[in-house]
């Protein structure tokens, strides 16, 4: 038995009567079929209603809402009410009105996008947070994006009547619709945006554009499909101006400068930064040098084995003493590690000579439990911060310079 879907007829009805036809459990959950319903299912891009049910003196809450193959509604509810029972649906008004706000905002924004350059939607997602809308086309500018948000703004500002009409298929493709479901039977259900959009839906939807509120596009992205814009519409678009807004004040107070500032400040911190790591990392380098000379002039041996622990320092720079140490004439090879944030091994080897850093790396790993690897000449592999005894490094690059 099909359910009688009344927000079909009144997406603002938020409470009804109706009586249990069936109880079943659905994929391990309890679900509730009444003969009729104002939930509205997870369907066309928009997510179910939240809500109640009231029967016999209990409220039973309804945590998600289905349509299923047949034409019937399932109600997923916290336990199962007997077929038969009576019962008054209480659906969460707010929920409800965000939902309409953002479903009937789509339609006017993927309209603007038809309209002003012929970017047909290709589909629709309603999030928590925000919505998207999936355009077919290569690329959209970011005037396109300007124009298209202040087209369906306008048009929320002159309070367009939207209406619902039930029209035959074969009447509907006469009629210039914005699109055609691929497969459909019996009458198609029209939402009507006088004077500029006309789509077949069976989502909840505004009496007139007035009510939308507003249209906030936030981003656009390139998909696979083509381009995707997120939005926000009504009261989702006064929440996100405020975050957005106390988000920009507390950066520009960082500063100490206004909001329309803070670019140009993010651009000078991340160029002094840049500038910062460049002199760092040159220091850093005379710095590895100035140990590579010292380390160099204690060892006599051919090839000249170097280990050390570094209990301060970090990969970065046993990596950069390793490059020195192996790049002269002489043959080295060099057993490094750092005790700094992460534990990391480094091994490498001047070209051209015997041993295999890559397998000395393998076989150090598998002795403590690390990670890493590399070629003949160079290796690297690291521990969890904290997963490794100090004593043990020290332990493992006397062990391997031993074998060399």
């Amino acid at each position: 038995m099909a359910t009688d879907r009344l927000y079909y007829h009144d997406s603002f009805l938020y409470d009804f009567d109706a009586r249990v036809v069936e109880a079943l459990e659905h994929q391990g959950k309890p679900a509730i079929v009444l003969d009729r319903t104002a939930f509205y299912p997870t369907s066309g891009g928009q997510v179910h209603d939240l809500g109640t049910l009231a029967a016999d003196g209990k409220q039973i809450a309804i945590t998600e809402v289905a349509d299923d193959e047949d034409g019937r509604i399932l109600h997923f509810a916290s336990e199962l009410l007997a077929i038969g029972t009576q019962v008054h649906g209480s659906v969460d008004a707010v929920r409800r009105r965000d939902h309409v706000q953002q479903h009937s905002g789509q339609h006017v924004l993927s309209a603007a996008f038809i309209r002003l350059f012929n970017m047909p939607t290709v589909s629709f997602h309603m999030g928590e947070e925000s919505c998207t809308i999936d355009l077919e086309t290569a690329g959209l500018s970011p005037t396109q994006t300007q124009k298209a948000e202040l087209m369906a703004n306008e048009v929320i500002a002159e309070d367009r009547l939207v209406s619902i009409r039930f029209v035959p298929l074969e009447e509907a493709r006469q009629l210039g619709l914005r699109k055609l479901p691929p497969k459909q039977t019996g009458d198609l259900r029209l939402i009507d945006i006088s004077d500029f959009d006309l789509t077949a839906c069976g989502g909840t939807h505004v009496r007139s554009t007035g009510q939308i509120g507003s249209i906030l596009l936030r981003k656009v992205e390139k998909v696979k499909q083509g381009m995707r814009v997120e939005f926000v519409c009504g009261l989702r678009g006064v929440t996100t101006a405020r975050r957005d807004y106390a988000t920009l004040t507390e950066a520009a107070s960082l500063w100490s400068s206004h909001i329309h500032d803070v670019p140009q400040q993010v651009r000078k911190s991340l160029e002094e930064t840049k500038a910062a790591g460049k002199a760092q990392h040159k220091l850093l380098e005379e710095l590895a040098e100035l140990y590579s000379e010292r380390l160099l002039t204690q060892a006599a041996d051919s090839p000249q084995v170097i280990y050390e622990f570094f209990p301060d320092r970090d990969a970065v720079f046993i990596k950069l003493l390793a490059q020195k140490l192996t790049a002269g004439k002489l043959s080295v090879i060099a057993l490094l590690a750092s005790g700094s944030d992460q534990p990391t091994l480094v091994f490498a080897q001047t070209p051209g000579q015997k041993s295999n850093m890559g397998q000395l790396m393998k076989d150090a790993m598998a002795q403590l439990g690390g990670r890493g690897g590399g070629s003949a000449d160079m290796a690297q592999g690291g521990f969890p911060a904290g997963s490794i005894d100090v004593a043990k490094l020290k332990s493992l690059l006397q062990e391997t310079a031993r074998k060399l």
